[in-house]
C-alpha cells in the first residue's frame, strides 16, 4: 500500500466519522441525502461479499466491516430516530436511472463474468454516480451547513487521492491495469468539481457553503 492509497482511505473514514458526529450532535439529518446513503450502503453490501469469503489482511477486514457496518448505521439514523427530520420533498433525484445504469454496465463491462466480480463491478459504477442525490439536494437549497460541506469535501477528497494512488502503482508496478475503477474513479472526481471550487473559495474563508445565484 502506498500513501495516496493510505491518505484516500484516512480521509473515506474522516467523512464517515463527520457525518455521523454530525446527525449525532445535531440530532438532525436535515440536508442530507437518504437515497445517497442507501446508494452507499448497497455499494459496500456489493463490494464486500468477498469479506465472508476469504482473508486478505487484518487491515482489509477491518475496512471492510467498518464500511458495511457504519453504512448501516447512517441508514438506520436517518431511517428511524432522525427521520422527522428528514425532508423527502429536497431529497427528489431519480435514483433508479442511477441503479439502472450501473447495472446495465457491470452486465456488459464486469471485470470477469462471475457473479461476485459483476457484483464488484456494479459497486463501482454505482460509486461513481452515488454523491449525485447529495448534489442535487444541495443545488435545490442552494446552500449547506459547513459540517456538511466537510462530509461531502472528505467524500470528493478521498477520491481524488484514489486517483493518484492508480497514476503512482501504474508507473511503479508491473502490469497493473484497472480500467473499470480508473473511468469509474475519473468520472466520480469530475462530478464533485462545482462543489470543490466553492469549498475552496467559501468554506475555506469561513463562509457558508452557497451556490451563486
Amino acid at each position: 500500500m502506498n500513501i495516496f492509497r493510505l491518505a484516500g482511505d484516512l480521509l473515506h473514514l474522516g467523512s464517515i466519522f463527520i457525518l455521523i458526529a454530525r446527525l449525532q450532535q445535531t440530532r438532525s439529518c436535515a440536508g442530507i441525502s437518504f437515497k445517497t446513503q442507501c446508494l452507499y450502503l448497497l455499494v459496500f453490501a456489493t463490494r464486500y461479499l468477498d469479506v465472508f469469503l476469504g482473508f486478505i489482511s487484518l487491515y482489509n477486514t477491518l475496512m471492510k466491516v467498518f464500511f458495511l457496518v457504519s453504512a448501516g448505521y447512517i441508514v438506520y439514523l436517518m431511517r428511524s430516530p432522525l427521520k422527522a427530520s428528514y425532508d423527502k420533498a429536497l431529497d427528489s433525484f431519480r435514483v433508479e436511472f442511477l441503479l439502472g445504469g450501473a447495472a446495465v454496465f457491470a452486465l456488459v463491462f464486469p471485470h470477469k463474468y462471475t457473479l461476485l466480480e459483476i457484483l464488484w463491478s456494479f459497486s463501482i459504477y454505482l460509486e461513481a454516480v452515488a454523491i449525485i442525490p447529495q448534489l442535487f439536494q444541495m443545488t435545490r437549497t442552494g446552500e449547506a451547513d459547513n459540517i456538511t460541506s466537510h462530509y461531502v469535501f472528505a467524500l470528493g477528497g478521498y477520491r481524488a487521492l484514489y486517483l493518484v494512488n492508480w497514476i503512482y502503482r501504474y508507473y511503479t508496478e508491473d502490469d497493473y491495469v484497472d480500467y473499470i475503477s480508473w473511468v469509474a474513479g475519473v468520472v466520480q472526481t469530475a462530478l464533485y468539481g462545482d462543489f470543490f471550487y466553492i469549498y475552496f473559495t467559501r468554506v475555506l474563508k469561513g463562509k457558508t457553503f452557497k451556490l451563486p445565484v
